[in-house]
């Protein structure tokens, strides 16, 4: 189904098109500035900010600054703000108290034009902040990250339909296969769920046996492809080149 179309900025999200996220990974705001830089030589169509690496992201004023030198580089290219937890594959770790808190300020203060919510951490949290985001017209991605193993087909997409039940803009799921299998289950749930769904879908096989499902984006249905020009945010990312060859070719 994908019926629902989510504009952001310039870019699009719908059901048949692909496009490219690179996930900005500095540890100070130097560092940050300059792989936004470098990620606009690539021309995403989208810039994610990991502010998990960030060592500064509790400095309100650092923060702000940072922001602000990010939002003035990247113009209409959409930012789309994430904090992944220790748990799902990320860098820090944070209580439900200080994930909400951190959340809260950036959306009362739109300092993204998108945000990543973990579809896991505390359902009174996560639905306060699904509405806040949406007050303030900034779309929501509900995201689940298993990097233990690829749930079956059946999981997957009750997992995307549970987003969307969630009032999120977009689903978001990442597995991690151990068999060639596992990643055709990944890829049929994706083509199942974009069918039956009305909200965009985001999904990937990690590592390297899953790097396939980074460009198959157009044929199976996932929205956005996340592509590396510096290091890697998760095991099995491809270069922004090569993300943008393998899905002009299977296009």
């Amino acid at each position: 189904m994908a019926g629902k179309i989510v504009q952001v900025k310039d870019t699009t999200f719908e059901s048949g098109k692909t496009n490219i996220a690179v996930p900005i990974t500095g540890k100070i705001s130097t560092d940050i500035i300059s792989q936004v830089k470098q990620a606009l030589n690539h021309h995403p169509d989208v810039i994610e900010w990991r502010i998990d690496y960030d060592r500064d992201v509790l400095d309100h004023e650092n923060y702000l600054d940072t922001v602000d030198h990010i939002q003035s580089l990247i113009g209409n290219t959409p930012l789309l703000t994430t904090f992944r937890t220790a748990h799902e594959g990320g860098v820090s770790s944070l209580e439900d108290a200080e994930y909400f808190s951190i959340y809260r300020w950036l959306l009362e203060n739109r300092l993204t034009d998108m945000l990543d919510i973990e579809l896991n951490r505390n359902k009174a949290t996560v639905d306060f902040l699904i509405n806040l985001a949406h007050h303030q017209n900034i779309p929501v991605i509900l995201s689940n990250h298993d990097f233990q193993s690829t749930p079956d087909e059946t999981e997957i997409i009750s997992k995307l339909k549970r987003m969307q039940e969630r009032n999120a803009d977009i689903g978001k799921i990442a597995v991690m296969p151990h068999t060639s299998k596992d990643v055709l289950t990944l890829l049929n749930a994706t083509e199942k769920a974009n069918r039956e769904l009305e909200i965009p879908i985001i999904t990937m096989s990690m590592g390297d046996l899953g790097k396939v499902s980074r460009v198959t984006g157009p044929l199976f249905g996932s929205t956005l492809s996340f592509a590396t020009v510096a290091e890697a945010s998760a095991p099995g990312q491809l270069t922004v080149e090569t993300v943008r060859k393998g899905m002009a070719t299977l296009n």
